[in-house]
């Protein structure tokens, strides 16, 4: 994992901040901030000069360097004044960060843009954020600078760490590593960690993972991870996590165009890890169980058919129609599991579901469904607080019917070429325990692939949903 660790944050003393690169800040009404200001007439008023010649137009995203009293000095476009929020923070940090690895400055300090809101919070989250890069697997040379300094912003860091786990390619992100990288969490913080194998949870009449698990000889797993920050009388928030470390299609095999990208195809379950990761730093005083079913969906000789019929855990079984639409059946015991054992204040699920998702909205928003209104305005909430957008979609008694089966409680598809992203969503409803409130969020438009900026590099996942989770849960 590559990014800062340490950000310092500029104060009235600018010139004796020991960091290689300044960052301020000018507005759209071509107003500075204080320290541009201050900055400005050091260096004999080259800011103004800028935008006195109208190159500085301080729109949001836009960067300028100057140099000038021993400094490297960046002048970043804030927008509107009246107009600034955490997300227009979280990127303009997010550009001083990458602005620093593109000019090789292995420390950066920045001006405090948050004045109004309740934190800066989003300025740190920016800073680390905008410092990641994927380079693993990347020969070190001198094309590959890492921005060494940070004070840690832990939520940035869980980010950082799920993009990691799904950034790594299928042979390295395994059901196996998902369950080492719960143990990590576990020990750090003291958690309880369960590991159900291949033969544990078959036993315990998980048939919809069982089923799915059968095309491959990587081990599966079913993992749950518990955190009792609050008494233990106190309800639980519940995450399931959609763990398809890679998903073929099993026999109705996916094309082989960007099949390799299916190694995303688990960053349901990175969200859910990412979110334990700042729990296990923050150590919240709530109680949080995380649930994560992983394992392939192979076309091996034991692999499951279309036409098969699977016992998912809470005894209702499921018509196989088609072996492409596997991450629902995972997440069907997943949410059995937590409804059975926990008696939750809530459950949210997070699955890289539907390739319909895509069409409808994009790479732009989530699409988010459940049971309970009063949960589905408090996610809305937090998506406008944390700058990730999420869109509903209806769970309307005509939608769940389509998933009704012949022969069955039910299908694993709905209606052809109809509202893909709903009957996934209505399928995981007939899992959930009744009067439990469930939000499920099909991430697969915006867990990858997403328009690269300075919080999101190109070609790599974003772990979505974690800030947005934390914020919800008060954390």
């Amino acid at each position: 994992m590559s990014h800062i660790s340490t950000v310092t944050m500029a104060g009235p003393s600018w010139q004796e901040v020991d960091a290689g690169l300044i960052a301020v800040g000018v507005y759209k009404d071509r107003s500075l901030t204080p320290l541009a200001q201050e900055i400005d007439k050091a260096i004999g008023g080259l800011i103004n000069q800028g935008l006195a010649m109208k190159d500085i137009k301080g729109k949001k995203g836009e960067s300028h360097f100057f140099y000038g009293a021993g400094k490297l000095i960046l002048v970043l476009g804030l927008g509107r004044k009246d107009k600034i929020d955490s997300n227009s923070i979280r990127i303009a940090a997010g550009a001083a960060a990458r602005a620093a690895i593109s000019r090789k400055v292995g420390s950066v300090a920045v001006e405090c843009f948050c004045s109004g809101l309740e934190s800066c919070q989003p300025m740190g989250e920016g800073l680390v954020l905008g410092s990641y890069q994927f380079l693993d697997y990347k020969t070190k040379d001198e094309k590959n600078f890492e921005l060494k300094s940070a004070t840690v912003n832990e939520i940035g860091k869980a980010v950082c760490f799920s993009r990691d786990l799904s950034n790594h390619p299928g042979n390295v992100t395994t059901p196996t590593r998902l369950a080492d990288a719960a143990k990590e969490i576990s020990d750090q913080a003291g958690m309880e960690l369960t590991v159900f194998d291949r033969k544990e949870f078959t036993e315990m009449g998980m048939g919809g993972l069982a089923g799915v698990a059968q095309g491959t000889d990587e081990p599966p797993k079913f993992i749950i991870l518990e955190y009792y920050g609050a008494d233990k009388d106190e309800q639980p928030k519940v995450l399931v996590g959609k763990g398809l470390t890679f998903d073929a299609g099993g026999i109705s095999i996916k094309p082989a165009s960007k099949m390799d990208e299916m190694k995303y195809d688990m960053c349901g379950s990175a969200t859910v890890l990412g979110v334990f990761k700042a729990i296990a730093a923050i150590r919240p005083k709530i109680n949080v169980i995380g649930i994560v079913p992983s394992t392939e969906n192979l076309v091996g000789a034991k692999a499951y058919k279309p036409g098969d019929i699977l016992s998912a855990y809470n005894g209702k079984t499921i018509e196989v129609l088609n072996t492409d639409a596997e991450g629902r059946l995972i997440l069907a015991d997943g949410l059995s599991y937590a409804s059975k054992h926990y008696e939750p204040e809530f459950i949210l699920d997070f699955a890289t579901l539907t390739g319909a998702v895509l069409v409808a909205l994009g790479h732009i928003a989530t699409g988010i469904m459940g049971t309970d209104d009063g949960l589905i305005t408090r996610v809305k909430e937090s998506s406008k607080n944390v700058g990730e957008k999420v869109w509903e979609f209806p769970l309307w008694p005509e939608y769940c019917k389509q998933i009704r089966s012949n022969i069955a409680d039910v299908k694993n598809i709905g209606a052809p070429r109809q509202a893909g992203t709903i009957a996934g969503g209505a399928f995981l409803k007939e899992f959930v325990g009744e009067n439990i409130p469930w939000v499920h969020f099909d991430i697969a438009g915006t867990a990858w692939g997403v328009k690269p900026d300075s919080c999101n590099p190109k070609g790599s996942a974003t772990g979505v949903g974690i800030r947005l989770v934390l914020d919800l849960l008060g954390v």
